[in-house]
């Protein structure tokens, strides 16, 4: 049974083509990855499924009572709520039908209400009743406290208010009430992105047991495979069905890519063919009626186009002077902001180090690397830094209010170059003259990346810090960055969640739970 229809979609930003002539069909039950490079339409799509976008051509049909939950990453937590508050909002529904049966009951302890009122307020009561029971309304706090706990919210304690949260610490509080509804299917875009290892294996064993429908972005390949039986793979304007994980999609989609690539070659010696002898027949009486019959083949041919290749990125970091031997050295440096968020870290990082920060989402890694740069005071102890360091720092989080384009905002960072360096700069990093023509903020959040990767790159460092930076790459630009990064001549301070993508990478991991005090 189909639960959701998209029809003929059809949608671009300005004269960009996201989507043409699309459609989708969803199953009961089915788990779908929806897979494609960075600005494909991804999270476009999602948009449009849900309601947020309106598409300029096309359908969008859900079956009647489906009840659908998006994890939106930018929604906003209002002051005042704690973040227990928000995931009893989970059971909005179950809170009001007690509402109504306590109405009920207050009813009836009206002296003046007949008995066949009371009879009707009576059952309607009961039934409410019973369907408080099968929803299990009564283990209510069991069930957040059991997801609060799979999902690391516990150890920041559930009555903390949510404006007090980091950016992923929300979206971890909006993943488990999503969860909690358990609605008839899932629409996940990148839920991976701020959860540690722990939480990320808790996540793929709830949803391979998830008996409802979902919808999962991801570039996390080991996640998505042990998660999805259908992959849509969303490449040049076009949907595609594959049955499967992704795994076997990408064999498939070889064998297809070599088919049409083979098909293409035998219709271009074709035609060639065919052009030679038009050329060489068409002027000699006996033969000019062939030429034409082969004249006739040629124009009502339907050709095969190859799609254009799309350009990978290359990065490449420039590296300055070399530094001293001790980058970093802290004594009894104490992080956080009113309240601390570690011990004392006693920690040291020298030249030509590649080091990774793990642990758990929350417990301050991109506070320490704030506080290492001096963007943040840190409560108590010291920090040695060495002088001749020249810091590159990837931020983890960006604006999404930049009002200029691509061209704009790496021109504003090297105002001495022209358009033609600046548009070469940007296409080194797998941007198209329509991505570097755009607006930043409507690009996909992999190829926002892709620009603050640009400006990292183009100005030499010593020490690279980089705060989570393969959220959001898609599978060819992380690969292509872990290339970089091995190459770099300089040092390495990165918080990263993905084991994949620093083993081999890393000369030390940290693990900084080792160094967090409990949060109250």
């Amino acid at each position: 049974m189909s639960i959701l229809n998209v029809e003929h979609l059809t949608h671009g930003f300005g004269d960009r083509q996201i989507f043409n002539d699309v459609s989708f069909r969803l199953l009961k039950g089915e788990h779908i990855g929806l897979v494609g490079a960075n600005g494909e339409g991804k999270s476009t799509f999602m948009s449009v499924v849900t309601g947020k976008m309106q598409p300029e051509e096309g359908k969008v049909e859900w079956s009647k009572h489906v009840k659908a939950g998006y994890l939106d990453q930018h929604a906003v937590l209002e002051q005042g709520n704690t973040v227990r508050d928000i995931l009893r909002k989970a059971f909005d529904s179950l809170f009001d039908m007690e509402r109504e049966m306590n109405g009920l009951y207050e009813k009836m302890a009206d002296p003046e209400v007949s008995e066949d009122e009371m009879n009707a307020m009576m059952e309607e009561a009961g039934l409410l009743q019973d369907l408080l029971s099968a929803h299990d309304f009564y283990m209510i706090d069991v069930k957040i406290e059991e997801v609060a706990r799979a999902l690391g919210l516990l150890d920041l304690g559930l009555d903390r208010d949510v404006t007090e949260l980091s950016g992923g610490q929300r979206t971890k509080v909006l993943l488990a009430k999503l969860l909690l509804e358990k609605p008839d299917i899932l629409l996940l875009d990148e839920p991976t992105n701020y959860l540690d290892q722990e939480h990320i294996a808790w996540l793929q064993r709830y949803l391979q047991e998830y008996e409802n429908a979902f919808i999962l972005i991801s570039h996390d390949i080991p996640f998505l495979n042990s998660v999805v039986n259908i992959i849509y793979h969303m490449n040049n304007c076009e949907l595609n069905r594959y049955v499967g994980d992704y795994d076997h999609f990408k064999e498939v989609f070889a064998v297809q890519q070599a088919q049409m690539e083979a098909a293409y070659n035998r219709q271009q010696q074709e035609i060639a063919d065919l052009k030679d002898f038009v050329a060489r027949n068409k002027a000699r009486v006996a033969t000019r009626n062939m030429a034409m019959s082969r004249q006739k083949k040629l124009d009502k041919m339907e050709l095969i186009e190859l799609a254009a290749e799309k350009p990978k990125p290359e990065f490449r970091f420039q590296t300055s002077r070399t530094p001293g031997r001790i980058l970093f050295e802290t004594k009894g440096l104490v992080i956080g902001y009113e309240a601390p968020l570690s011990k004392p870290i006693d920690f040291t990082m020298e030249r030509k180090e590649k080091l990774v920060l793990t642990g758990a989402n929350g417990i301050g890694k991109t506070t320490l690397l704030k506080s290492l740069l001096g963007l943040i005071r840190p409560l108590k102890g010291g920090i040695e830094k060495d002088p001749y360091m020249e810091i590159g720092y990837f931020e983890q989080e960006m604006s999404q209010d930049i009002e200029t384009t691509c061209l704009e905002e790496i021109w504003n960072e090297f105002p001495s170059w022209n358009q033609a360096e600046i548009r070469a700069a940007l296409a080194k990093c797998g941007l198209t003259t329509k991505h570097i023509e755009s607006r930043v903020k409507v690009l996909s959040g992999g190829e926002q990346a892709k620009v603050r990767l640009c400006k990292l790159m183009n100005r030499p460092s010593n020490i690279l810090v980089l705060d989570e930076p393969t959220n959001h790459l898609d599978v060819d630009a992380k690969d292509e960055l872990k290339r970089a990064l091995k190459e770099y001549n300089g040092s390495i301070l990165m918080v990263c969640h993905e084991p994949d993508f620093y083993e081999g990478l890393a000369t030390r991991v940290i693990d900084c739970s080792e160094w967090t005090t409990k949060l109250v």
